[in-house]
């Protein structure tokens, strides 16, 4: 059985029993949980660094102005479509390939995976740059960007982008050692990084001390600067590390099946951040159909949200390597644990925030605005959403796992569905007149789904009995 097997059906054949364990690959036998947790703290400091960055960079930008501020706005979307495509969608797929080749006991395929994956960043990297330096005011425009907003946002973009090599080469090379099972240097690289583009951003953005006030191209500038750096460090690690992978870019031959054991699950996977985008920007259009003061409560609701999420990105990623190794070795039950032990484990950490805000809203409200009706509209939302906090985790986390798998049909129809219901249920509600708490209802309902559907795709997903980074029990299996 191959990588191009059907997403789903039933697994009418018994796994056969799973081959030994490489020597020298304690994943392959480590207990979970504890795994778990230990690769999923460190990418949580990561994430909540990257979060801070970006949170002191949209201060900085305050600080330029309300048209810097609305510029921001504009560019913003795009920004974070960049980094869900390089880190958790294509990245996923490199992180999946690494894994499984190690799993199998084939650490030169691994090395030889990880310089595609270095050619698919450039490549990805020029093209995303090209598209934005060119687009980019067009785009700026249709979202209703004019006058001196425009300007603002079309400067930020033109230094920004420019360095999107950067940005896909250092989320790529984090997602190959990743893969390797190593969470400690892409984590700690990444806080660096995150340090260093506040630092950069802010003296050249505002002109501390002796550096010139470039305004937004200087606040661009430090996000250019620290991923080069960030991404010149980990090549360092990759080329002349102690790492498990080592990064041999000349000499290693370009081949048809390693390009594409990564781009059939990273290339597919591309589509859920295009979907999540796209729900996020529909959900905000029909809240914004129910007045100021919905759309106000609702942002300060999805303010939460974007600080939950790295939570479940950082035990979803965690659990790929784990997942990966055991598919590559033929041990489909450990990868299934693997996959449902991060699942609970993201469940209950949001399920337990989402319970506490539905009860005590004003714990996270307050910390926003004290204009009562906002207040109010904010504390419905949470009634709402709080409970099913944990159902989104749910389904996070087993979207990473299925890319460990190398299955990523079932998050993409997930996706989908999350979209689909937020689309078609929204035109109900705003035909029917509905009341506010109907469209924060329909918010948790497409919540819900996506998360009971990617429970349902992994049930039914065949994964096993081995996949192509281990031929000779592939040919066994069938």
């Amino acid at each position: 059985m191959n990588l191009a097997e059907p997403e789903s059906g039933t697994e009418a054949k018994p796994v056969a029993a799973a081959a030994p364990a490489p020597p020298g690959n304690p994943l392959l036998t480590a207990p979970l949980l504890p795994t778990l947790v230990r690769f999923a703290i460190p990418n949580m400091v990561a994430m909540f660094a990257s979060a801070a960055a970006a949170v002191a960079e949209t201060s900085y930008v305050g600080q330029l102005g309300v048209p810097a501020l609305a510029g921001m706005a504009l560019v913003f979307p795009f920004v974070m479509l960049q980094g869900m495509l390089s880190n958790g969608a294509m990245g996923g797929g490199v992180s999946s390939a690494v894994s499984r080749a190690l799993g199998a006991g084939q650490p030169e395929r691994a090395n030889a995976l990880a310089v595609h994956a270095f050619w698919i960043a450039v490549s990805a990297g020029l093209l995303y740059m090209l598209l934005l330096l060119s687009l980019g005011p067009t785009l700026f425009r249709a979202l209703g960007g004019r006058d001196e907003a425009l300007a603002q946002a079309s400067a930020y973009a033109g230094v920004a982008f420019v360095g999107s090599v950067g940005v896909w080469l250092l989320n790529t090379f984090s997602s190959v050692i990743r893969g390797s099972g190593n969470m400690m240097v892409p984590a700690t690289t990444t806080f660096v990084v995150a340090i260093t583009q506040v630092l950069v951003g802010g003296a050249l953005g505002l002109g501390w001390g002796p550096f010139p006030r470039w305004g937004m191209p200087g606040v661009a500038l430090g996000q250019v600067a620290a991923y080069a750096l960030g991404s010149a460090v980990l090549y360092g690690f990759l080329r002349f590390g102690r790492l498990r992978i080592r990064l041999r870019i000349v000499g290693t031959r370009l081949q048809r099946d390693l390009l594409l054991d990564i781009l059939r699950v990273g290339a597919l996977a591309c589509i859920s951040p295009f979907q999540t985008v796209a729900t996020m920007l529909i959900l905000t259009w029909l809240v914004a159909k129910f007045g100021t003061t919905a759309l106000a409560g609702y942002g300060i609701g999805i303010r939460l949200e974007f600080l939950l999420i790295p939570l479940s990105f950082a035990i979803g990623v965690a659990s790929v390597p784990l997942v990966g190794m055991a598919i590559g070795v033929g041990n489909i039950a450990r990868a299934r644990r693997a996959a449902w032990t991060a699942a609970g484990l993201s469940a209950s950490l949001l399920g337990v925030l989402g319970l506490l805000l539905a009860v005590a809203p004003d714990l996270w409200t307050h910390r926003f605005t004290d204009h009562e009706e906002v207040i109010a509209a904010a504390a419905i939302y949470f009634h709402w959403a709080g409970p099913l906090y944990g159902l989104l985790g749910l389904g996070m986390s087993l979207y990473f796992s299925s890319l460990g798998a190398g299955k990523a049909g079932g998050p993409v129809i997930a996706g989908g569905v999350r979209l689909l219901v937020i689309a078609v249920g929204g035109w109900f509600l705003v035909q029917a007149q509905a009341p506010t708490w109907s469209i924060y209802a329909l918010a948790s309902a497409a919540m819900a789904a996506y998360g009971l559907t990617m429970v349902w795709m992994v049930r039914r997903s065949h994964w096993g009995p081995a996949t192509a980074s281990n031929p000779s029990q592939a040919r066994k299996g069938d």
